[in-house]
């Protein structure tokens, strides 16, 4: 991770832990926020008036939090107005990486070889580690925002004058039912799994896969119409079908919640899929760098051996 804006050790899965062995991931440090007009959002400061070919957006395939905002971009029809580089997907002693495999990209525009070389361009003392997604301004060559929850949000909202969407991610009469549901999702079971799979004690292992699948139980029994508020996807469906897609595959066999997969499951099974088959979803979902990059995690899998399922994930992705 970076000291003071020095790289100081070799990346290693566990951001942090408390006395009982239970996963903390960091938080987010760049809160700034893409408006209509430039004002300031909810935090941060003002500044970033949208426009196109302005903002680009740095993500890993593998990484659930960067799809999201993939996604956002996608269903909002956002490609010809913010730029993406994809970083490799293997994780290197340094973190996240630039080019060397297929569907990565070289930094276009710093040349930097690592993604913690970006963080100390925003900030030359930061400490902490250079995670994505990352939505910098090229214009004013600042990070604007590193929090995807953010990201998804000002995507769904700020570039409406510029490509006017069909699709409202958080609209105003679920509002109240997006924020109630969001929290539990990303708690027991976006992060659940990780809090599982990198769990130092049998303690906060059992307390981690209990509460991944109390969650998915209750998601499945809540299920009516082809999304969770009904039949229009919203936000929570994308944060939910970031995980739901890398369960199968992932997930359940090295983050160790192997009680059940998320084809046990099929309302959950039914709603993954209809995200899935949104216009331009399937292109964010890149199952070898998914599986390639989770199962390149040493402390986990020190092998390196790369899974070739699941068979039914890659079928549908085949479609």
């Amino acid at each position: 991770m970076l000291v003071n804006g020095h790289w100081t050790s070799d990346w290693t899965p566990v951001q942090a832990k408390d006395a009982e062995g239970r996963f903390i991931r960091q938080t987010s440090s760049f809160r700034n926020w893409i408006t209509p007009d430039g004002s300031a959002g909810p935090t941060g400061e003002a500044g970033f008036p949208a426009e196109a070919g302005r903002y680009r957006l740095y993500v890993a395939l593998i990484c659930p939090w960067a799809s999201r905002t993939l996604i956002a971009r996608k269903l909002k029809r956002l490609e010809e107005v913010i730029s993406v580089t994809v970083v490799a997907p293997m994780l290197s002693d340094q973190g996240w990486s630039f080019g060397g495999y297929p569907g990565a990209d070289d930094d276009p525009l710093f040349g930097a070889q690592y993604m913690h070389e970006i963080y100390t361009r925003a900030d030359p003392a930061f400490t902490g580690r250079a995670t994505v997604p990352v939505l910098w301004d090229e214009k004013r060559d600042m990070m604007v925002n590193n929090e995807s929850a953010d990201i998804l949000r000002m995507l769904n909202t700020a570039f409406e004058a510029i490509v006017p969407g069909k699709v409202d991610l958080y609209p105003q009469a679920l509002r109240g039912a997006i924020d109630a549901l969001n929290p539990v999702i990303y708690d027991r079971l976006n992060n659940g799994v990780y809090k599982a799979g990198f769990a130092s004690s049998q303690q906060a292992y059992d307390e981690a896969v209990e509460g991944v699948f109390e969650t998915l139980d209750m998601l499945e029994d809540r299920i009516e119409g082809d999304f969770l508020f009904g039949e229009a996807v919203t936000e929570t469906d994308i944060r939910l079908f970031v995980t739901l897609i890398r369960f199968d595959a992932a997930y359940h066999g090295l983050f160790k919640t192997n009680r059940a997969r998320i084809a046990d499951y099929p309302k959950l099974q039914a709603l993954m899929e209809n995200v899935l088959h949104l216009p331009g979803v399937a292109g964010t979902v890149n199952m070898d760098h998914i599986t390639r990059g989770y199962y390149s995690i040493k402390a986990l899998n020190p092998t390196g051996i790369t899974p070739t399922g699941p068979a039914n994930v890659l079928k549908l992705l085949a479609v």
